[in-house]
């Protein structure tokens, strides 16, 4: 089973954080929450979800796991303006790891330089900066890319976000 990264911080949206982990715990996979310290509480935008963090973001290496998960919501925005997550992301797309990334989660994409040439989409206020990026956007509900990378526009999508993204993990 993997070892899934979850890059948060306050203000996630709330469902794109805990539908995914819900099933990516059912499936059998551990997911690991990491911010800027560990046993912090993170809290979504709709105060619905409350989430511990489990490593600080200095504690942690790319090479420890096998998947990373960015909810949307205003997390990724603030996320993206400390380079130790904009690196810690950029590990996983350079590596060819999965990359499950959802609504506004493409932003540390954006940030990483990492959609260059790639199939994605994410939230509609956001497609133009993804197309300045390199990527090629699809305004659908989930877009999986070079059986890596598996990107989603907003919560209404997440059972195919899920899917796909439990597919990839299947196979690889």
């Amino acid at each position: 089973m993997a070892k899934i990264a979850t890059l948060i911080t306050d203000m996630f949206e709330d469902v794109e954080y805990t539908e995914p982990a819900k099933a990516f715990n059912e499936a059998g996979h551990e997911l690991i929450n990491i911010e800027k310290e560990a046993g912090k509480k993170v809290t979504g935008k709709q105060g619905e979800a409350v989430v511990t963090i489990d490593k600080g973001i200095d504690d942690v290496n790319p090479d420890e796991f096998d998947a990373l998960l960015l909810p949307g919501g205003f997390s990724p925005d603030q996320l993206r303006a400390d380079d130790r997550f904009v690196t810690f992301t950029k590990a996983f797309m350079d590596a060819e790891k999965p990359v499950f990334a959802i609504c506004h989660g493409p932003q540390l994409l954006i940030t990483a330089k990492a959609l260059e040439g790639r199939d994605a989409t994410g939230f509609k206020s956001i497609q133009v900066d993804m197309e300045y990026a390199g990527a090629k956007v699809a305004d659908k509900e989930v877009v999986v890319c070079q059986n890596q990378l598996v990107t989603s526009r907003q919560p209404d999508d997440i059972p195919a976000f899920n899917r796909e993204s439990l597919k990839l993990l299947e196979n690889k």
